[in-house]
C-alpha cells in the first residue's frame, strides 16, 4: 500500500471536489433565483388582476364619479396596481398604497403623499386642476407633496418648457398639436404659482389609457410587459450563473499553490525517508526539492484549468475532470519513457492501462464519498482514501487464483454480451419480415378497386389472428352484419 500515493490521489480530488462545490453554489443561485422569479411573476400578476377587479366592482359597477370623473378613480387605482406590480415582479416589496378618502391625498407612494390629476377638458394639460388644488390646499407643495399628471400631459409641458418664445411664436395660436395658447398657458402656470417642474411628476399611464374603455387593454399590454420584465430578470440570473474567467483563473491558482505545496512537503518526505535531516539539506536538495515543487505547481494550474473547463462546458463531473488530467499527466509521461527507450510498447500500453484504472478508482470512489457524505470536499476526500487504500490493498493481495477467476467472469460476461448481440440481430431481423409481410397485406387492402381491396382486408384479418367465423368475406356476410 503506497500511502504517497493516496495523499497524492487525496489532494487531487480535493481540488475537483472544491472546484465542483464552486460550480454548484452558482447553479443553486440560480435555482433559487429562478424559483424567487415564479413567485415574483404570480404575485405580480395577483396584483394586476386584484386592481382590475376593484376598478370594475368599486368603480364602473358604481358609476363612481359619473361619465366625467370615472377615469380619475380609474387612474388612482390603476397607477398603484401597476406601480406595486413593476415593483413585485423585481422581488421589492409593495410602495403604493391607495387612499380612496376624497381627501387632499390620492395616493402614497412609501412616505410621500401624491395628488393625481387626470383632466383633458380644455387643454389645460392638467395644470388648471392642479392650480384649483393648490388653492384649497396651499400648504400641499411646502409638506413635500408632489402632483401627478397624465404621462403624456407632462411629455408635452416640458417640450413647452424647453421651447424658446420665438419658435413658441410661430405655433398656431389656439389649434392644432402644439399651440402658442398651450405654450403661454404653461409658462404662466410655474411663474404664477412659483413653482418648479419638480413638483409635477408623470404618472406611469397616459390619458387615454385610463378610460372606461380601454382599461382592460391598458392592463393586457402591462402584464405582456411584466412577462419580458420577468424573463429578463431570468435571463440575468442566468448570465449571473454562468462560469466567468475571473473564477476560472482564481481556480487554476489556487490548484497550482495546492499541488505545488503537495508536491514540496513529499518531496522533502523523501529526502527525510533518506536519512537526511532538513537541517543538512544542501544546495542541491533544495534545488531538487524547488525543482519538483515547480512541476507539482504547473501541473496543479493545468488541472485547475482543465477541471474548470470540463465540468462547466462539458458534461463532466469533477472527480471524472480529475481523474482525466491525471491519466493524461500519467500517460503523457509513459509516452516521454517510450520515445526515450526507457520502456517498450507492451510495457507503455501496461503502464498506461494501469494509470487510467487507478485514476478511475480513485474518481468513483470520490463520488462514491461525495455522495454518502454531502459535506462539500470532505466527503470527496475520505470517498477517495478509503477507495483507493482498498483498492491498492486488493491490487497487491490478489492471488492468481483470484484473478483468473476474475478473468472467467469478465469472460462470461463478454460471451454472453455477444449471444444477446447475435440474438438481438436475429429479432430485428425477424420483426423487419413481419413489417415487410404486413404493409404488403395493408397495400393490398387498401387497393382502389372493391373486389381486391376486399381480397386484401380478409387476408389481413387473417394474418392478423382473427378468427375465420367473424371474418366478413362475402356480400351475404356483409349484408347480414350491417343490415340485420
Amino acid at each position: 500500500m503506497k500511502a504517497e500515493k493516496i495523499v497524492k490521489s487525496s489532494q487531487e480530488q480535493a481540488v475537483a471536489a472544491w472546484i465542483n462545490y464552486l460550480n454548484q453554489v452558482r447553479l443553486d443561485r440560480l435555482v433559487k433565483a429562478l424559483s424567487k422569479q415564479n413567485i415574483n411573476l404570480a404575485t405580480a400578476m395577483e396584483t394586476i388582476e386584484n386592481a382590475f377587479r376593484t376598478i370594475k366592482d368599486e368603480i364602473v359597477f358604481r358609476n363612481r364619479g359619473g361619465d366625467k370623473g370615472m377615469h380619475g378613480f380609474i387612474a388612482e387605482i390603476a397607477e398603484c396596481g401597476i406601480g406595486n406590480a413593476r415593483q413585485q415582479i423585481l422581488g421589492k416589496a409593495s410602495i403604493y398604497t391607495w387612499i380612496n378618502d376624497n381627501g387632499p391625498d390620492d395616493l402614497i407612494r412609501g412616505a410621500e403623499a401624491i395628488q393625481q390629476k387626470f383632466v383633458q377638458s380644455g387643454g389645460h394639460l392638467s395644470l388648471r386642476a392642479v392650480a384649483e388644488h393648490m388653492h384649497h390646499y396651499p400648504e400641499y407643495l411646502a409638506e413635500g407633496y408632489k402632483y401627478q399628471i397624465p404621462k403624456d400631459h407632462y411629455e408635452k409641458i416640458m417640450v413647452y418648457l424647453e421651447m424658446p418664445a420665438e419658435v413658441a411664436n410661430k405655433l398656431p395660436t389656439s389649434t392644432g398639436e402644439f399651440s402658442l395658447r398651450q405654450w403661454k398657458e404653461v409658462h404662466a402656470f410655474f411663474k404664477d404659482n412659483n413653482i418648479g417642474p419638480s413638483k409635477l411628476e408623470p404618472s406611469i399611464l397616459e390619458y387615454g389609457e385610463v378610460q372606461q374603455g380601454t382599461i382592460g387593454t391598458t392592463f393586457d399590454k402591462e402584464k405582456d410587459h411584466l412577462r419580458e420584465v420577468d424573463q429578463e430578470q431570468r435571463d440575468l440570473a442566468y448570465q449571473e450563473s454562468k462560469p466567468t474567467f475571473a473564477e476560472g483563473v482564481k481556480a487554476t491558482a489556487i490548484s497550482a499553490v495546492i499541488e505545488g505545496a503537495t508536491t514540496f512537503v513529499m518531496a522533502v518526505y523523501h529526502k527525510r525517508k533518506e536519512g537526511k535531516k532538513i537541517k543538512d539539506f544542501d544546495q542541491a536538495d533544495w534545488l531538487e526539492i524547488t525543482g519538483e515543487s515547480g512541476k507539482g505547481t504547473f501541473k496543479g494550474g493545468i488541472r485547475g484549468a482543465s477541471i474548470y473547463l470540463l465540468t462547466n462546458f462539458t458534461a463532466t463531473p469533477a472527480a471524472v475532470a480529475s481523474a482525466i488530467t491525471t491519466a493524461a499527466f500519467g500517460v503523457a509521461e509513459q509516452a516521454h519513457l517510450l520515445r526515450s527507450g526507457t520502456i517498450n510498447e507492451a510495457q507503455f500500453i501496461e503502464n498506461a492501462e494501469m494509470l487510467c484504472l487507478d485514476a478511475s478508482v480513485s474518481a468513483l470512489s470520490s463520488f462514491a464519498g461525495q455522495v454518502l457524505i454531502p459535506v462539500p470536499v470532505l466527503g470527496a476526500v475520505i470517498g477517495n482514501a478509503i477507495g483507493t487504500m482498498l483498492y491498492q490493498i486488493a491490487k497487491d493481495s490478489l492471488s492468481t487464483k483470484e484473478k483468473a477467476i476474475i478473468e472467467k467472469y469478465l469472460k462470461d460476461i463478454s460471451d454472453f454480451d455477444d449471444k444477446l448481440a447475435e440474438d438481438y440481430q436475429q429479432y430485428v431481423e425477424q420483426l423487419n419480415q413481419c413489417f415487410a409481410e404486413y404493409m404488403e397485406l395493408l397495400t393490398v387492402a387498401s387497393n382502389p378497386e372493391v373486389e381486391k381491396a376486399l381480397d386484401g382486408s380478409v387476408a389481413l384479418a387473417k394474418y392478423m389472428g382473427v378468427p375465420t367465423g367473424e371474418i366478413l368475406d362475402s356480400y351475404d356476410k356483409i349484408t347480414s352484419y350491417f343490415l340485420d
